[in-house]
């Protein structure tokens, strides 16, 4: 069963790496059916950033992975830039709590100043650790948070969130963060949605699901605004973690075939929401896809 003709297939949220398979994995994804990936940059070296210049030079290699990928495989790829949530926990053992705290929030403003010059579309991703941290890295880490959402709301542009699985209350809970600080919940995605929550319970915020089979499955009759990620990770040590690249077109065919309203249903994570929520209005290549 083809993909739906004039569709494009889009993976919202992947990292690629020099050291992994870069644009081996992206012509996977092109030869599965993908069309479009938004890359999220990621620290690249063995050693969390430690100065605003090797941020820099961390934004500027998945600016370079992004180019590679466009000019040897005709993906299309958007790039998403900021330093990751975890960095600070990191780096504050290194240069102490205050600089580790200054550094990111001026990563922060790097990454808004790359939005604003449409060097990448998105801030993140930022949030919170998935994991327990020292109590004396709460305040700072909320206070990183809080600069995020500042820099997307002075760049106005969306900002995708890292953090636990959310329910309800804690969709409830991001949005009223992001309202208080005056960015658009609809502007504020959750990446790495594990579990489908209703619509009506998210409050405004968009979820990017994981695009595991089932709740793919779970998901689709969902009106949106949501997205469909893989979490690529592009690690050598960990292949095809979290999910491979080529897994959403696959899914997407194989919910063609099960489908008659495959079109208008796969419309919904590639096309519509991504123009509600980036602005942007998302084409299939010229030429046809597998």
């Amino acid at each position: 069963m083809p993909l739906p003709r004039g569709l494009p297939i889009v993976d919202h949220h992947c990292h690629l790496s020099p050291s992994g398979e870069g644009v081996a994995a992206a012509r996977r994804f092109r030869a599965a059916g993908g069309s479009h990936l938004f890359l999220a940059t990621q620290n690249y070296g063995p050693a969390v950033p430690r100065s605003l210049e090797e941020y820099r030079t961390q934004f500027e290699t998945t600016e370079r992975l992004a180019a590679s990928v466009r000019a040897s495989t005709g993906v299309v790829v958007l790039t998403v830039v900021a330093p990751y949530p975890i960095d600070l926990v990191h780096a504050a053992p290194l240069i102490g709590v205050p600089a580790a705290l200054e550094l990111q929030e001026r990563a922060l403003d790097l990454a808004g100043g790359w939005v604003r010059e449409r060097r990448a579309v998105a801030i993140g991703e930022v949030g919170r650790p998935h994991f327990p941290v020292a109590e004396e890295l709460r305040g700072p880490i909320e206070s990183v948070f809080r600069h995020a959402l500042e820099v997307a709301r002075e760049a106005q542009c969306p900002v995708v969130v890292h953090s636990t699985d959310l329910d309800a209350a804690g969709y409830r809970e991001l949005s009223a963060q992001a309202r208080e600080v005056g960015v658009p919940p609809e502007h504020v995605v959750k990446h790495y949605a594990r579990s489908r929550v209703p619509p009506g319970d998210r409050g405004g915020v968009v979820p990017s699901y994981l695009a595991r089979r089932e709740l793919v499955r779970d998901v689709a009759g969902d009106p949106g605004p949501w997205f469909l990620e893989t979490d690529f990770l592009d690690d050598p040590s960990r292949p095809g973690a979290v999910l491979d690249l080529a897994t959403i077109p696959r899914r997407a065919r194989a919910f063609a075939e099960r489908s008659p309203d495959a079109e208008a249903a796969l419309a919904v994570p590639f096309v519509e929401s991504v123009e509600r929520v980036y602005g942007l209005r998302l084409e299939a290549p010229e030429t046809e896809l597998p």
